[in-house]
C-alpha cells in the first residue's frame, strides 16, 4: 500500500519530468498515440553541398561519439571501420559515410521539414570562491534534498525520464521553482560552489548548462550541468517580447542583457518568469571542452543538441541553414551529442560555437531556419510506420 501511495503522489509530477543531459533537460510532454514517422530515406544527393564540404572536422566529433557508442548494437562495425582509417582524406571520408550509413530526412509531425535551429556557447563568468560584495549571486552544487526518480520500470512510456521532487512530510513534492531558490526559500546554504558578480550571465549559464568562472587571481574553472530543478523552461526571451520590449524577432541574449542593463529594478521578476533552475558540478581543468549528454567533450562547430526523444544521441546529423542572421549557407556534418532544456521538436537544433565572447556573439544571434538528416548506420535503421 505505502508503494502504491507513493506512485500515486508521484503521478502530478510526471509532466516535471525530465532526461538526464549535460544542460537543462527537455521536460516530458503528453504521449501523441497518433500515428507519427519522423524520418524518411534519402539520398545523399538531397543533403545540399555534401560533395564539396570539407569532411575532417567532422571526424574528430565523430570520434567522439564513437567513443560513446562503438560497445552499442549497430554502432560497433562502424567505429571498428572507422579504426581502420588512417589520415583519411575528404574523398575517403565521403566514401566511409556513404558506405557505412543512410541518410534520412528529418521531419515535423505536421509533415514539413523546416525547423528552428538556434546555438549556445560556453560562457566565462568572473567569481570566487567566498561571498564579497562584488561576488554576491551564487552558484549551487546539487540539493541534499533533491531527489531524482526513474519510474521507466513501473511505467515503460516514462523510459528515459526522471522526476524531481523533494520530501515534504511523507510526500513526495516538485522541487522549488527558480523564484523560490533565488528568495532563500530552499536550503541551499553550503551547496555555493561559487559566488559571480553577475544575475543575468549566471542565468544565461544555466541556459549554457557549462562555462568557465575566472577567479580574482586571474585563474579559471570550468563547471558543468549536474541536476536541474524539474521545472519546465520557460523563454525570458518571448516574455519580454509579449511585454512589448522588443519585437520576438528581434529576442537574443544580446537584447535581453541591454534590457536587464536598462531596468535592474524589474529583472528578478523576470527571471522568476522561468522555473527551470540549473545545479553545477565543477569539472577537472583538463577537459578540452564541455561533456554534452552523450558524455564525451564537444567539438567547436561541430556538436549539436537536439531533442533525444526523436535524433538518437551520438548519430551523425547533417545540418542545413544560414549563419547567424544572414543568407549565407552552412551546411555541414555534425554530431547529435547534447540536448537542452529549450530543445524540442524533431527538426530542431542547436549549434554548438564554443568558447568566449565571440562564439557568443554568434550563438546569441543565431535564430535560424533549416533542415536535418540523420545518419543512421546500416543494419540499425529506424522503423518507419506505415
Amino acid at each position: 500500500m505505502i508503494q502504491q501511495h507513493i506512485k500515486i503522489a508521484l503521478l502530478p509530477l510526471v509532466f516535471l519530468a525530465a532526461c538526464t543531459a549535460s544542460r537543462p533537460p527537455v521536460t516530458s510532454q503528453p504521449v501523441d498515440m497518433a500515428p507519427y514517422t519522423p524520418f524518411a530515406v534519402s539520398k545523399w544527393e538531397m543533403l545540399p553541398d555534401w560533395q564539396t564540404i570539407d569532411l575532417q572536422p567532422a571526424w574528430a566529433a565523430f570520434w567522439q561519439s564513437c567513443v560513446a557508442l562503438r560497445n552499442k548494437p549497430g554502432w560497433q562495425p562502424v567505429c571498428v571501420s572507422a579504426d581502420e582509417l588512417i589520415q583519411p582524406d575528404n574523398t575517403s571520408l565521403r566514401a566511409f559515410f556513404e558506405e557505412r550509413f543512410i541518410p534520412y530526412q528529418v521531419f515535423n509531425p505536421d509533415g514539413t521539414s523546416q525547423g528552428l535551429i538556434t546555438g549556445y556557447y560556453e560562457p566565462r563568468l568572473y567569481g570566487n570562491r567566498v561571498k564579497t560584495a562584488r561576488f554576491r549571486y551564487p552558484l549551487y552544487g546539487v540539493p541534499d534534498d533533491l531527489l531524482t526518480i526513474d519510474l521507466s520500470e513501473v511505467y515503460p512510456q516514462l523510459k528515459d525520464l526522471r522526476l524531481r521532487g523533494r520530501l515534504e512530510g511523507k510526500r513526495i513534492v516538485p522541487y522549488y521553482d527558480r523564484g523560490e531558490i533565488d528568495n532563500g526559500k530552499a536550503p541551499l546554504q553550503g551547496r555555493e560552489l561559487f559566488w559571480v558578480d553577475n544575475a543575468v550571465d549566471l542565468f544565461f549559464l544555466q541556459i549554457q548548462g557549462s562555462g568557465r568562472i575566472e577567479l580574482p587571481d586571474g585563474s579559471q574553472v570550468k563547471v558543468g550541468y549536474a541536476e536541474q530543478n524539474g521545472h519546465p523552461y520557460n523563454s525570458i526571451g518571448k516574455t519580454l517580447a509579449a511585454m512589448g520590449a522588443f519585437k520576438i524577432e528581434e529576442s537574443s541574449m544580446q537584447n535581453i542583457k541591454l534590457w536587464a542593463q536598462k531596468n535592474p529594478e524589474k529583472l528578478a521578476g523576470l527571471l522568476e518568469q522561468n522555473p527551470s533552475y540549473v545545479f553545477f558540478r565543477e569539472l577537472p581543468n583538463d577537459l578540452p571542452a564541455p561533456l554534452g549528454a552523450l558524455g564525451v567533450p564537444l567539438t567547436n562547430e561541430y556538436s549539436l543538441a537536439v531533442d533525444a526523444r526523436t535524433i538518437p544521441l551520438g548519430a551523425p546529423v547533417f545540418l542545413s541553414t544560414t549563419y547567424p542572421n544572414t543568407t549565407e549557407p552552412l551546411n555541414r556534418l555534425m554530431l547529435a551529442q547534447d540536448t537542452g532544456g529549450a530543445i524540442k521538436g524533431a527538426v530542431r537544433g542547436d549549434f554548438f560555437w564554443g568558447f568566449g565572447e565571440q562564439a557568443g556573439a554568434q550563438a546569441g544571434r543565431m535564430k535560424q531556419s533549416g533542415q536535418m538528416w540523420v545518419l543512421f548506420p546500416r543494419g540499425a535503421e529506424p522503423e518507419l510506420k506505415p
